[in-house]
């Protein structure tokens, strides 16, 4: 593989985190054997370097990888501890290593090159993409489906971050509910402009994640997170004298109105976050990104070309661009509103809702629990902000800015 004889392949995925790797369990879990396929990233994803909570059904493919799953969940206002039966979903935790363990067996399985390098140029004809890595070498393939982080393609009319840090705990006595796992618990200090909330995912009555999250425009320091995670402790009852921190988890995760093209080109088509399977209005991605894997890994298996659906119908990104508005402008409180969301309606609905999967009418249903006047006046604002763009030049959009990451402290 040269700058003079290019690998030639059928598929090239670029980048090999979650995305890549639920697609290539896809592909070996639907027999996809005739292709020839590279995945190009400069690093081999290994060991537990993050967690995906989601619901769903019970499933027979990814269940054997969970660490953990509940039937009940709790969320918590200041107001209210509610538990929720989520029957007949259920929410999950699944961990990374798992993931990359099946991703590596899939990849032996379908005979796939691995090329180490990052992919610096895609150069896509019409016909064949051309792939130039960093160390000068080159792949050509039929089709690229790229999984790498990208920024939207222009500025959104409204962008959040969702920013966290997690403490895995692991305690000298009982200290957790395995049966139950805090979904959101909104009795954290609100931040002047945004959402806060803890949650606390039990593996076992002695080791759980607990998770500080923020869903707003800007990141907080390194202490800022590990002040806000102890006060979270505290809050639950925790006993810091009988935890340890085991792993720490940071991560950012856009939460915005701008689009990302999940079809830049011909031949190239962009999964995961870039592909938009990120939502909007909560940051969840798991479960989008893992119909994405299948509906590709389907169609190649039936000679079709490798392209998804769109990870969530237009009304739904509509929805979140006026809910991140009314949110964003302080029409709503966001403890309030997925407080209002979880007592109006079943809480099927709800996660069925957040994961992109209900009917027109049920949608009307959760419309209808939140506060209507602050709604109304987002819409308008939404649709005057949306005339104002078509008349204007598009605004460049940031990058997503890396987490912070400091050094792993202790739970005294």
């Amino acid at each position: 593989m040269t700058e003079s004889a290019p690998l030639d392949v059928d598929l090239a995925l670029l980048g090999g985190g979650g995305a890549a790797s639920l697609l290539l369990a896809a592909l070996d879990r639907h027999g996809v054997r005739d292709r020839r396929i590279a995945i190009v990233d400069p690093v081999r994803r290994r060991g537990q370097d993050r967690t995906w909570a989601f619901w769903g059904h019970p499933d027979t493919d990814l269940d054997p990888l969970l660490s953990a799953s509940w039937q009940q969940v709790e969320v918590a206002t200041a107001a209210r501890r509610r538990v929720l039966d989520l029957t007949p979903l259920r929410y999950a935790m699944l961990r990374s290593g798992p993931v990359y363990d099946r991703a590596a067996e899939a990849e032996r399985r379908l005979d796939a090159t691995r090329v180490v390098a990052p992919a610096d140029v895609v150069r896509d004809d019409g016909t064949r993409v051309l792939v130039r890595t960093g160390d000068g070498r080159s792949v050509r393939a039929d089709w690229v489906l790229d999984s790498r982080p990208r920024p939207p393609s222009r500025a959104g009319r409204t962008t959040w971050l969702q920013h966290f840090r997690g403490w895995w705990l692991e305690a000298d006595r009982p200290m957790f509910d395995p049966a139950r796992a805090v979904l959101m618990d909104f009795r954290t200090p609100q931040p002047p402009r945004g959402v806060s909330f803890g949650y606390v995912l039990p593996v076992s009555d002695r080791f759980a994640l607990v998770e500080y999250t923020e869903f707003s425009p800007d990141l907080l320091t390194d202490a800022g997170y590990d002040a806000a995670l102890a006060g979270y402790r505290d809050l639950l009852g925790l006993d810091p004298a009988g935890l340890r921190v085991r792993e720490v988890e940071n991560g950012v995760i856009p939460m915005t109105d701008a689009p990302f093209p999940a079809r830049p080109s011909a031949r190239v088509v962009r999964l995961g976050t870039a592909g938009g399977a990120t939502r909007p209005s909560t940051g969840f991605t798991f479960s989008a990104m893992y119909r994405q894997a299948d509906q590709v890994a389907r169609a190649l298996a039936d000679g079709r070309p490798p392209v998804p659906a769109a990870a969530y119908p237009r009304r739904h990104r509509w929805m979140d661009a006026v809910a991140l508005r009314a949110l964003d402008r302080g029409g709503v409180g966001g403890p309030d509103f997925f407080d209002r969301l979880f007592d109006r309606n079943p809480a099927e609905r709800v996660l069925r809702f957040l994961d992109g999967v209900t009917t027109p009418a049920e949608e009307v249903a959760i419309m209808n629990s939140t506060r209507l006047l602050p709604m109304i006046a987002a819409t308008a604002g939404d649709a005057a902000h949306r005339v104002r763009d078509r008349l204007r030049p598009a605004r460049p959009a940031l990058a997503i800015p890396p987490a912070v990451v400091g050094d792993a402290v202790g739970a005294e």
